[in-house]
């Protein structure tokens, strides 16, 4: 098979780290008898400063003309929000998933025994393991809702922000997480703050609807958003799918990376109906890019969540989780995840840390 890959390879440290990945995707190549070849997009800060603005003219065709989307981090101080929204890489980001309908963003927290070290939590709590999967809903709710200034009378200015969701919104994600506990560990744990808003009411009947309707066989329960927050520094080894609307979903899933260790480590899968897009949860990090020390493995993991969901190569993506545990397993490190007690020659840059998956691979 022959599998065609848009690649956008970003700002910052993206260029090198998306470069460790098509290293990791050509040797999946040549050991399972496939081939890639790739469609260079631009999207985000180095597309303002190629074109004048972060999402150029025909990049969604351009990437549904793909089998997948690999995407490198994108955005940095440089294109702020001092800039026209036009010329703002986070302006490119939402305008990406809506075009291509990527409205469930999954982000997997896994802490491998070998990173134990590196959780900030009790030890008797990181012993115990972490592994859930945090499917957020990317394409509806506040950041795609309504939004206006205006003075009043006795206050001054004032702005709002409208969260809407619909109830088709919320069927198509809910049956997304409850299909993914089937192939885990048959638990979901649906996030909302129904107490206050009306928008997780209806959030919060809906997923039981069809839960009741369809799947019955996984365990269901509801967590209020700021319990959420709380339960999952006290008791992560508790959650197996976590699902949940766009805002809330963007401030947890960077606290479960955080408990794993570092971001760095962590991928993400951005699907709809169509192409699928894939990139790490990690940003930019202009402060280290060209420096060649940053942390590849959340690309090259997104290349396994690729290979996974998009091309249905089960087999190679266990092959590339397997080469990352036991390059960790062998107590190579990169700087963000080494500590005191890593020696000076177990500590790799970015480049050296993608030959070392492709020498397990």
């Amino acid at each position: 098979m022959n599998y065609k890959i848009a690649l956008i390879r970003g700002d910052g440290i993206g260029p090198e780290v998306v470069g460790e990945a098509v290293k990791v995707l050509e040797a999946v190549g040549q050991k399972f008898g496939h081939s890639f070849t790739y469609e260079e997009v631009l999207l985000g800060g180095c597309a303002t400063d190629a074109v004048g603005k972060s999402y150029p003219d025909g990049t969604a065709e351009k990437c549904r003309a793909c089998d997948a989307v690999l995407l490198g981090a994108v955005g940095g101080p440089k294109w702020g929000s001092d800039k026209p929204a036009e010329q703002r890489p986070e302006t490119a980001l939402l305008a990406i998933r809506k075009d291509l309908g990527l409205y469930a963003n999954l982000r997997p927290a896994v802490l491998r025994p070998a990173m134990a070290d590196a959780c900030p939590l009790k030890k008797e709590t990181a012993e115990k393991g972490i592994d859930l999967m945090m499917v957020r809903e990317l394409t509806g709710g506040i950041y795609f809702g309504k939004r206006d200034r205006y003075q009043t009378e006795d206050r001054g200015e004032e702005a709002t922000d409208l969260m809407a969701y619909s109830e088709q919104e919320i069927e198509r994600i809910g049956r997304r997480a409850f299909e993914l506990a089937r192939l885990r560990r048959n638990k979901v744990s649906s996030v909302d703050k129904a107490n206050v808003l009306e928008t997780s009411r209806l959030w919060r009947e809906i997923v039981h609807r069809v839960h009741d309707a369809d799947y019955a066989d996984v365990e269901l329960e509801d967590l209020l958003v700021d319990n959420t927050a709380m339960q999952l520094i006290n008791r992560p080894a508790d959650f197996d799918v976590v699902v949940t609307e766009n805002m809330f979903g963007d401030i947890l899933s960077d606290e479960a990376a955080q408990i794993t260790g570092s971001l760095g480590m962590l991928a993400s899968a951005s699907l709809g109906d169509g192409v699928a897009l894939y990139e790490p949860s990690h940003g930019s990090a202009p402060d280290i890019a060209g420096r060649g020390i940053a942390n590849p493995l959340a690309q090259i993991l997104s290349v396994e969540m690729m290979l996974r969901y998009s091309f249905g190569m089960g087999e190679a993506a266990d092959d590339i989780r397997r080469a990352v545990t036991e390059v960790l397993d062998a107590g190579w490190r990169t700087g963000d995840i080494k500590d005191a007690e890593t020696p000076a020659d177990k500590v790799a840059g970015t480049a050296k840390m993608g030959d070392l998956v492709v020498e397990h691979l």
